[in-house]
């Protein structure tokens, strides 16, 4: 070894802290090749008494400096902290399984019980993973409580690998009467995709004990997303969730909404980049008036949220005591969106809970949308049982459209899914049969559905008394079945219907319905029965509040704004 190496080396060495049982190294820089050049550590690792965390993070370490270190580590019976994340920088990525095999190797044999393992920014892809298999399916890992691989390039191969070696320990050390409790799971940047997000829920679902998962920019969507929302339901303690940077869409944010109704310890949620888009954000919001009791940080941002989605947002924050930052940066509210929201925040006192709005990345533009759904809506105008969009009026029995041409005349319907039937077959059964029928119709579960039944509905709506009374009461029973779930379940039902309705903007190329004053009418009488929950009809309100909302119904849009102001203004 030369003598300048041996000089930087005692340098270094000279500067590493000691203390409460723990030797670090950490950022020192050393180029540690062979055994000539770890002399110095070696000794000073075989001299430390009661040895409990080795730190050598920010060095390099070939395998010949591994063999000769982990030879010191064989009588570290009480070693639990190994802390050699950033240790491999310049190796050749087939150096590194080698190199950890001889630390790993040297833990077991002294007996270890380790509590911390932190192999982050290591980049060694799925063979290095397969060089911390065997202790990760050890007794040596059986008490292990935090995991930290960030950054490590593991893929998807390398997260099955991982997700295996958790599953046998949890399995081992369950049949010695000590499960594995893992608290802390930490596997950003590592391209893990669906399949080894699949794989890794699986083990958290089994241990049951995470308290902390960090997990973003792995390239994951929904079918992941929901795996992994599923395995937080089991995780009851869980406080920190961070999937920053994933794509859940709107079945992902739903799936994942629904796991956090669950959880009562959430303290942190980073939702960042991850396209909850407005119906999620919706979703979210639900969640937050009736669950999530100690909440301190909200981060939507980036996620392509609307003005009326993160109004939702701001109002279900309201009465959260511990929340401290709630982060809407980089979405879609436009200048007039950015500044009802700070408004917002500001009358409910929160103005410093907000986070900067600098990003926003303006109102989204509808033209596109609206180009990609004008052929759909030119044929399913005349079919889909509703009205043309224009205003109808009663005249002996008939309904009229302003242009005088009779809905009979219009052209041939084509044919419906029974669960879309058409304007006159709905108006027919209101006559015919018990509004009860209607919502046993009803598929709670379907609230795509739901909303497009109960629009037809009420879009045959008139002042003929047989005809108005037919009407609300199908509507009041379908709404007593329909809000009487969850209030994530209404919640998805609602958004359903505001996005048809042209209120809150969907995913995708969302359907929306040519709308009539009946509909609006309807939903005026509905929103003052006691059925109609509070913060479903604050929903409703917040989406209304829009001067640009349903211009074309100007008059019962007014109706339906003064009684949802009436209903819920006081509070909201």
């Amino acid at each position: 070894m030369a003598s300048d190496d041996i000089s930087q080396l005692a340098d270094a060495l000279s500067k590493t802290h000691v203390g409460d049982g723990e030797l670090s190294y950490k950022g020192r820089g050393l180029k540690l090749d062979d055994a000539g050049s770890v002399e110095e550590l070696v000794r000073e690792i075989e001299q430390c008494q009661g040895l409990r965390a080795l730190c050598l993070e920010g060095n390099t370490v070939g395998v010949e400096a591994a063999q000769a270190i982990a030879k010191a580590l064989e009588s570290k019976d009480q070693l639990q902290r190994c802390l050699w994340s950033d240790m491999f920088t310049g190796r050749l990525r087939s150096e590194i399984p080698t190199a950890l095999r001889c630390l790993n190797s040297a833990v077991m044999r002294a007996g270890a019980r380790l509590t911390e393992l932190d192999l982050s920014d290591n980049a060694f892809g799925p063979d290095g993973v397969k060089g911390i298999e065997q202790l990760l399916r050890s007794p040596s890992c059986h008490s292990l409580r935090e995991l930290r691989l960030n950054n490590c390039g593991m893929g998807i191969g390398g997260g099955k690998i991982l997700a295996e070696a958790l599953i046998e320990c949890h399995k081992e050390s369950s049949a010695l009467g000590t499960p594995l409790r893992l608290r802390v799971f930490i596997a950003g940047r590592n391209r893990l995709e669906n399949e080894g997000a699949v794989a890794l829920a699986q083990a958290f679902q089994l241990m049951g004990s995470l308290e902390e998962v960090h997990m973003p920019q792995n390239g994951i969507n929904h079918a992941g997303i929901t795996a992994l929302a599923s395995a937080m339901r089991h995780n009851p303690e869980l406080r920190v969730l961070n999937l920053n940077d994933n794509t859940f869409t709107k079945r992902g944010a739903l799936a994942m909404a629904q796991a956090l109704s669950h959880l009562r310890n959430v303290q942190t949620i980073n939702f960042g980049d991850c396209l909850v888009r407005s119906e999620g954000a919706v979703a979210f919001a639900a969640i937050l008036r009736e669950g999530l009791p100690i909440l301190k940080e909200l981060n939507l941002s980036f996620g392509e949220i609307t003005e009326a989605a993160a109004l939702v947002v701001a109002q279900a924050v309201m009465d959260k005591p511990h929340m401290e930052k709630v982060d809407l940066n980089g979405n879609c509210l436009g200048e007039d969106g950015c500044e009802a929201l700070r408004e917002a925040m500001e009358n409910m006192d929160k103005g410093d809970m907000l986070a900067s709005l600098s990003d926003d990345e303006g109102e989204p533009d509808e033209d596109e949308d609206e180009d990609e759904d004008e052929d759909e809506e030119d044929e399913e105008e005349d079919t889909n049982g509703y009205s043309n969009g224009v205003e109808e009026n009663e005249e002996d029995g008939k309904v009229v459209r302003e242009n005088g041409v009779s809905s009979k005349d219009s052209s041939p319907a084509k044919p419906q899914s029974p669960v879309r039937p058409n304007r006159a077959d709905v108006t027919n059964r209101f006559i015919c049969q018990p509004a009860l029928l209607f919502s046993r119709q009803v598929d709670v579960s379907d609230p795509d559905e739901a909303a497009d039944l109960l629009l037809k509905i009420c879009s045959v709506y008139s002042e003929e008394p047989e005809t108005k009374r037919a009407v609300l009461e199908a509507v009041d029973s379908m709404l007593k079945k329909l809000l009487s779930g969850s209030a994530l379940q209404s919640c998805c039902f609602l958004s359903a219907l505001l996005v048809m309705m042209g209120l809150l903007k969907g995913e995708g190329k969302s359907r929306k319905v040519p709308l009539v004053p009946g509909q609006l009418l309807c939903l005026e009488h509905a929103v003052q029965q006691d059925y109609f929950p509070l913060q479903d009809a604050s929903l409703l309100h917040t989406c209304l509040s829009s001067p640009e909302a349903l211009k074309s119904c100007s008059s019962a849009r007014e109706r339906l704004s003064a009684a949802l102001e009436k209903r819920c203004g006081a509070k909201y």
